[in-house]
């Protein structure tokens, strides 16, 4: 579903060396680092709000930068740190992506949309400016499902709610992904959150791969002193002085 090749990334100084993977459908990759280790710059490059400067990423076997820009980010659906939506309703904010492209979602369409994402039908016409925080959160889920993507790109999804929200936004994350059957990226600095995902985890470290493997081996690998260091909250991924 998803393949990254030797994908590199410069702004003045190197945001992303040289990285590798591949995620297939079904799958849940997180990736977990300290800030500033590349990770959400990965999530830009990979439907191309940053161009990267050298690799390649393939979805569905055809490299991103020969696909439609508005197909790529219909088919790779991204959710932000913080709620990305206009000021509008609910129902014309879940509805957006598909009217980009000329397509109507119909009422029902959009109740079922809310449903999905755990949010009360009736919602439908009120300002998202009202929601709260969480409830925007899942408005934007709603709104990135509408696409029908093959891939997820979670930024951080949870980073700016309260522990009870972050928890209903994750139960989110795993039914959404298990009913989908997509390929997922997760990007998360939240140590127990990557643990209670308990999936294969690409530890990114200034911008390279440290480790990578299960997060409960990871955990447990006192052998990698550097891994031991980030999970202890000694690294901050600002310079390979601390590797």
């Amino acid at each position: 579903m998803l393949r990254v090749s030797n994908l590199s990334l410069t702004k003045g100084k190197a945001i992303l060396k040289d990285l590798s993977f591949e995620v297939k459908p079904g799958e849940m990759l997180t990736v977990l680092g300290p800030s500033g280790a590349g990770k959400s710059s990965l999530l830009r490059c990979l439907n191309r709000l940053d161009p990267a400067d050298s690799g390649e990423v393939f979805l569905n076997g055809a490299e991103v930068r020969s696909l439609d820009i508005l197909d790529l980010r219909r088919r790779m659906g991204m959710v932000f740190q913080t709620p990305a939506l206009i000021p509008e309703t609910v129902a014309a904010n879940v509805a957006l992506g598909p009217s980009l492209r000329h397509e109507t979602v119909s009422e029902p369409e959009i109740q079922e949309l809310l449903q999905q994402v755990g949010l009360p039908p009736e919602l439908m016409t009120r300002q998202v400016e009202t929601l709260s925080v969480g409830e925007q959160q899942r408005v934007s889920f709603a709104q990135v499902l509408a696409n029908k993507p093959d891939v997820l790109l979670l930024d951080e999804p949870t980073s700016a709610l309260d522990p009870t929200a972050a928890l209903t936004i994750e139960n989110l994350i795993k039914d959404v992904h298990s009913r989908l059957h997509t390929a997922t990226v997760l990007v998360t600095h939240d140590i127990p959150q990557a643990v209670r995902f308990n999936t294969e985890t690409l530890v990114l470290v200034c911008g390279s791969v440290l480790a990578r493997g299960n997060i409960q081996d990871l955990v447990n690998d006192t052998g990698n002193t550097t891994l031991q260091k980030f999970l202890k909250g000694e690294l901050t991924g600002q310079g390979p002085e601390q590797i």
